[in-house]
């Protein structure tokens, strides 16, 4: 099965859609990775939904990817000893790292040990605004900039300051043990500040997962680049990111953060409040269409819902128009001239093969690009060039097909039985002839390496023919 549109659908996993018929449901309209959140469930109910997940896919003969997305450190104030308080601007408060009568608890040493006057704190998703006018050990002096209410528990953002935090939190660590274990595709380390926040998990992951590193902090973007290259994925987490940077900026962010993952052939999500009015409506706004269709224009692999899927109260129409949106986006002529005119120039002899091969497959009128690839490096390249054909992945590991249910146009075959670069030819046009619909004549382009069968080893383009 190869669907009609080139983007993916990731879509979460929630109390709205974790039942077995619901996640097939939400899977004929057109998700191709599930978001587990760990922020948020037990173990025996992600468990479940794995297994669940698991059996449709043996069903629908397609792999599905699974993405599991790790809490991190999250920042809140403790409980309020007066109960909610509402904050007036100008207004002068305290913060203290225990209980105090005179100050607001934020039970967070490391933020008295990095916040420097002049740093802004920002309160319930930046609601509630405040600049820190005096810092000591244990207590913080902060002027009200914009007002409002806060209460027991609520989150906590720092725009313009670095935290030692500790990249993963024992709660991670259980839930990344669980993660691996019960094989999950990609694992999203949330609140990446620094390139090397991602050392620890890349090691304990070991490569059994892809690594996907959420973009959320201003500070990840002062490092981006580093980022990128030791990630496997890069999700655009609006959510955060739009409350710890001007809203104003977020589009501009966008759209560079996408145009570098394509140039460095690392797959990027979009996320967050994409059709969020379907949480409680059974049709988005015309901003949110256009907020989705944007996603795609930009060049982006996936789009993700959030609570649209866990949560709404119409998870499978929400799937069904982000599958329309998308779709109608590819279709219309604006959108390969702007894809095309975006293509980076090849900067390795990897990245020369791709680009030439993808190139090749379109001037000969191909059916098909193939890739024979071990580790899907050679696909995530092919892919961030953006062909306008079936790109079809040919890998032996179910774990790496997997994976690809996240890139843009690609379709993974498992098969093992390849064991040299002419069964891999034969196999390619025998397995691939059924997804292209292709006729006596046709012509597939083969990327794959030789010596055959070691990774990395992309160096041979091979233009083969169907009888």
């Amino acid at each position: 099965m190869m669907r009609d549109r080139r983007a993916r659908i990731v879509a979460t996993v929630g109390p709205a859609s974790a039942a077995p018929d619901m996640l097939g449901q939400l899977f004929r309209n057109g998700v191709d990775t599930f978001r587990l959140n760990f922020s948020h469930g037990e173990h025996d109910t992600h468990a479940g939904v794995i297994a669940a997940i698991r059996a449709l896919e043996a069903e629908a003969g397609v792999p599905i990817g699974i993405l599991q997305d790790l809490q991190g450190p999250k920042i809140r104030l403790g409980k309020l000893g007066g109960g909610p308080q509402m904050l007036e601007r100008g207004q002068m408060v305290a913060f203290a790292p225990d209980e105090r009568a005179d100050a607001f608890p934020l039970p967070h040493p490391e933020i008295f040990a990095a916040l420097q006057p002049g740093h802004r704190l920002f309160i319930d998703d930046g609601r509630v605004r405040l600049a820190a006018r005096r810092v000591a050990p244990d207590r913080i002096e902060a002027e009200v900039l914009e007002g409002g209410q806060i209460s027991d528990r609520k989150g906590v953002n720092l725009p313009d300051t670095v935290l030692d935090l500790p990249v993963l939190t024992e709660k991670d660590r259980r839930d990344l043990d669980f993660g691996l274990a019960h094989g999950v595709d990609w694992v999203a380390l949330s609140f990446v500040q620094k390139a090397s926040d991602l050392d620890e998990i890349t090691r304990i992951i070991d490569g059994r997962a892809g690594l996907v590193a959420k973009i959320e902090k201003p500070s990840a973007l002062e490092d981006i680049d580093a980022i990128v290259a030791r990630s496997d994925a890069i999700m655009i987490a609006r959510g955060d990111l739009g409350v710890e940077i001007p809203p104003e900026e977020v589009p501009a962010r966008q759209k560079e953060l996408i145009a570098l993952c394509r140039r460095e052939s690392r797959p990027v999500i979009v996320a967050t409040q994409m059709l969020e009015s379907m949480t409680a409506s059974p049709a988005p706004t015309r901003a949110e269409a256009s907020d989705v269709a944007t996603a795609i224009y930009d060049g982006a692999d996936a789009v993700m819902l959030s609570a649209e899927s866990a949560a709404g109260a119409y998870p499978a129409e929400a799937v069904a128009v982000m599958d329309r949106i998308i779709r109608s986006t590819e279709a219309h002529a604006h959108y390969a001239r702007v894809i095309t005119a975006s293509r980076e120039a090849a900067a390795t002899p990897a990245d020369a093969i791709a680009d030439h091969g993808a190139m090749l497959a379109s001037a000969l009128g191909a059916r098909a690009v193939v890739a024979y690839s071990r580790s899907g490096s050679t696909a995530a390249r092919i892919s961030a060039r953006r062909p306008f054909l079936p790109l079809i992945v040919l890998t032996r590991d179910l774990h790496v097909g997997r994976r690809m249910a996240l890139l843009w146009g690609a379709q993974a075959l498992t098969e093992d039985s390849v064991n040299d670069y002419d069964s891999m030819v034969e196999t390619a046009l025998r397995e691939s002839r059924p997804l292209v619909s292709a006729s006596s004549g046709d012509s597939l382009v083969i990327l794959s390496g030789v010596p055959f069968g070691q990774s990395g080893s992309t160096n041979n383009i091979r233009v083969a023919t169907f009888a």
